[in-house]
């Protein structure tokens, strides 16, 4: 039974849509062009739920991703996956890799597979397109390449016979977004959310030293500029922790009262592999 809207960034064929329908299969699914209007048809009800890339194991957190969820309001993240990568490389039949001049893909897949790249192609322009799916369009001619994930042959075109990401075990989670807060009794064994610290000697410490005391593992710390606030940052973190226990509300509680600010972005169950 469909459940309402499912959107990720298109076209169809991204990994986001593979990840779409293994987090909400029953829901009909929305491509949309970019992650700005992704989160605007979230916010404004137009869809249900959304499914974003957040980090991969190669090239780390999805930095606009982490930026629109700060500022997204009455949004948070309630489930996650993870998907392995294959990236391969897409030519019209015939091409003679020799002669490849242009690749195309997503900002995050040239930079997965970069040494490839620069061993295989050096006089190669790179450029960047909404999503790997965009870059089958922009292949017209036979010096023309793209990356692209190795589900998303078409005829016409070729694919490279193995994976050309930099690192073959290269997986990225996706988080799956709703509007509203997280269930009071939202059983998890994972809690993302955002600090800033107060400008004095060792502030990072104090709220790091919150979690420790509280017993609570830290899994991963990502740190991004503030806008309009030269020199000074934001935190992205996320813990171990099941949000429904009391005794885990209590340290989030202590570690919003010792930041100088906070925000609970979401809950869920690892989507990574074990």
């Amino acid at each position: 039974m469909s459940n309402g809207l499912t959107g990720y960034l298109g076209p169809k064929g991204t990994y986001s849509e593979i990840a779409a329908k293994k987090m909400c299969a029953g829901d009909e699914k929305v491509a949309y062009p970019s992650f700005y209007t992704l989160f605007a048809a979230l916010s404004n009800g137009e869809i249900n739920a959304a499914v974003i890339p957040i980090e991969n194991t190669l090239n780390g957190a999805v930095t606009q991703n982490l930026d629109l969820l700060q500022a997204a309001e009455n949004i948070h993240a309630c489930a996650a996956c993870a998907l392995e990568i294959d990236h391969r490389l897409i030519t019209l039949k015939g091409a003679d890799k020799k002669e490849i001049r242009n690749i195309y893909s997503h900002a995050q897949a040239l930079g997965q597979c970069a040494k490839y790249l620069a061993e295989n192609f050096p006089a190669a322009q790179l450029f960047e397109t909404p999503s790997t799916a965009d870059c089958i369009g922009k292949i017209k001619n036979l010096s023309d390449a793209g990356i692209i994930g190795a589900h998303c042959l078409k005829e016409g075109f070729e694919l490279s016979p193995y994976n050309i990401s930099d690192e073959k075990n290269n997986f990225t989670q996706f988080l799956l977004l709703k509007r509203g807060a997280p269930e009071e009794d939202a059983v998890s064994d994972r809690i993302f959310f955002s600090v800033t610290c107060r400008h004095r000697v060792g502030a990072l410490v104090e709220l790091l030293n919150v979690l420790k005391d509280g017993g609570i593992n830290m899994t991963e710390i990502e740190s991004r500029p503030i806008k309009n606030r030269t020199g000074e940052f934001r935190f992205f973190m996320e813990t171990e922790g099941d949000y429904s226990d009391l005794k885990v509300k209590a340290v989030l509680k202590k570690l919003a009262e010792t930041a100088h600010s906070f925000k609970l972005i979401g809950c869920y169950k690892s989507g990574l592999p074990k």
